[in-house]
């Protein structure tokens, strides 16, 4: 297989795949409806939570996300979780008591396997309802998690990720994926590339790097696109996405994606 031809695509979702305000285009749903009746693979890999990804799965992609930067394997169309990766609990108290102790003022929440789980002083985008369980930080780390969320209300998200990746260390997985003033931690050893490379060899016949061209905007695709046989930043991305992709191509509101991908249909 060469370059020019890849055998799956493995593409971020905020930022990359989808506009600013959240949507799909038209030309973008044409595009990966088109790609599937050619025998290339679509992948969604991506930072959100399974909660978030049911809105996306009617984009004509394959079954599987990897969500979470990894965390997470989930069934688009049983809406379900079929594999996982966690922080365990134990560890996941420790983490939180030293970055209580290192960052005043930090607001936590969690992504589990049973959803999401904050404190009463965390704010952020998509709070609804019975999505989120509203508990004291003991109760945060009760259970195994898929992610720890850490906010806070006058750090800008690099200052605050710096400082979070000083205070856990190995011991976890720090990234940010450009929301404000939000920093992720995953499992020890997880991310994008690792769960991608993963399914990759999974499937038959395996799909090697090389195979994989790979699309993203932010620092926490970098593994992911370090990994691929050929990545692709949209002109949007963080500097450091830019520095590293083989490709940059149009952001994400001129449809990079989709452009990128319609040469592969002829």
């Amino acid at each position: 297989m060469n370059s020019s031809q890849p055998s799956l695509v493995a593409t971020d979702c905020d930022g990359t795949l989808l506009r600013s305000d959240g949507t799909v285009s038209e030309r973008t749903r044409a595009v990966l409806s088109a790609l599937s009746d050619t025998g290339i693979g679509v992948i969604l890999v991506t930072a959100r939570p399974p909660r978030w990804m049911n809105d996306l799965a009617d984009l004509g992609v394959g079954d599987i996300a990897l969500c979470g930067n990894g965390a997470f394997t989930y069934d688009l169309r049983a809406r379900e979780i079929v594999d996982h990766t966690l922080i365990p609990a134990e560890e996941l108290a420790l983490l939180i008591d030293d970055l209580r102790k290192a960052i005043p003022d930090i607001r936590l929440a969690t992504e589990g396997l049973e959803g999401m789980a904050r404190e009463h002083a965390y704010r952020g985008e998509h709070l609804s309802g019975d999505a989120w369980q509203v508990t004291d930080v003991p109760g945060l780390s009760a259970r195994a998690v898929g992610k720890l969320l850490v906010r806070h209300d006058v750090l800008h998200t690099e200052e605050l990720t710096e400082l979070v990746t000083a205070v856990v260390g190995e011991r976890a997985a720090v990234s940010h994926s450009g929301a404000t003033r939000l920093t992720e931690i995953g499992p020890a050893g997880m991310s994008k590339a690792v769960a991608l490379a993963h399914w990759c060899s999974q499937q038959d016949p395996e799909v090697r790097p090389e195979e994989v061209w790979a699309f993203g905007d932010m620092p926490n695709d970098l593994p992911m696109l370090d990994w691929a046989g050929r990545s692709f930043a949209v002109a949007n991305a963080h500097p450091e996405v830019l520095a590293a992709a083989t490709d940059l191509i149009p952001g994400n509101d001129d449809d990079g994606v989709a452009r990128t991908l319609e040469a592969l249909l002829g």
